[in-house]
């Protein structure tokens, strides 16, 4: 059973998404605490490899209300969990293809936090333009439907 925490909207926005991938994602005690509250932004990130690792940037997770003495850093790097093979297709694909690599939602599986990550390539402006009138086509269609 999945329960959603977060879901970066602007991605879908801005990039074409061709492939997702779930991966886990290392975090210290006071970040599980301040996402169970609600407090990260995912807007301006995207995943990046260091050496054979890929790492979460630009992640916001605010400090824990009830932190104690030691406040974690809001943006720091954050380890993605995947298999061997999976890094290596994404390294690949993402290399050969110039394709960036966003986080498209956050997410409860079972207890622990899960991150979905998509393969993307950017969007044009035309195509966000076209996006844009085809979901106002479809909002007045059903407008007119229900009337």
């Amino acid at each position: 059973m999945e329960k959603l925490i977060l879901k970066n909207r602007k991605a879908f926005h801005d990039y074409h998404i061709l492939d997702n991938y779930e991966a886990g994602i290392a975090l210290r005690g006071m970040e599980v605490k301040a996402i169970r509250e609600g407090k990260i932004n995912i807007k301006e990130s995207y995943c990046a490899f260091r050496d054979k690792e890929l790492f979460l940037l630009q992640a916001h997770i605010s400090p824990y209300s009830h932190a104690g003495y030691e406040p974690h850093d809001p943006v720091r790097p954050r380890k993605l969990l995947l298999h061997r093979k999976e890094l290596q297709r994404l390294r690949k694909k993402s290399n050969e293809q110039h394709l960036t690599i966003v986080p498209l939602r956050f997410y409860w599986s079972a207890n622990h936090i899960k991150v979905e990550i998509g393969l993307a390539k950017g969007k044009k402006l035309y195509d966000k333009r076209r996006d844009i009138a085809r979901k106002d086509m479809k909002r007045n269609l059903e407008r007119q439907l229900k009337h």
